[in-house]
Parts: structure tokens; sequence; C-alpha cells
């Protein structure tokens, strides 16, 4: 469960980051959303495990993590659109 609320969370920053702030504007809806789920994803999995302890039942969404996987959404994003736009990308 932990999982998809992540993807969902960075799903749901991907929409926004495209509605509000126009980041992938050239790409899509879509992709802003599979950056954003993919950065979750991977600032969960990936990123959280190295600074946190994992204390916590597997599966339990603590804030911790949470933020781990926004923050790590919010960086591919921002990565995302300066390669964009650095190189077309």
């Amino acid at each position: 469960m932990d999982t998809l609320l992540c993807i969902a969370a960075g799903g749901l920053l991907g929409w926004l980051s495209y509605s509000y702030l126009r980041f992938n504007s050239e790409r899509g809806v879509v992709v802003s959303m599979v950056i954003g789920a993919l950065g979750a994803l991977i600032g969960v999995k990936g990123i959280a495990p190295m600074f946190l302890s994992a204390s916590s039942a597997p599966g339990d969404v603590t804030l911790p993590f949470l933020l781990f996987a926004v923050a790590a959404a919010a960086a591919f994003l921002f990565l995302g659109q300066v390669l964009q736009q650095r190189f077309g990308v």
C-alpha cells in the first residue's frame, strides 16, 4: 500500500507541476505524471532507506517516507524541466 500511495503522490505532484508551473509543457501531462511517480518511487525505495531507520513495519506509511517521496518527485520534475530547456530532451 505504501508503494501505491507514493506513486499517487508523485503523480499528483507531476500533474500539479504541469498545471501550475508549466513543467514539461511540451511533453504533456502524462509524461509529467510519470516522471513524478518514478521520482517518488525511487525516493521511497532507494533514497529514504539510506537516511531513515527501518523501525516501522513493512507496508506502513510514515510521514518521513512520504516527504522523501515528494522531495524526490519534485527533484526529478525539476531535473526533467532543466534537461528539456537545456538539451531539448
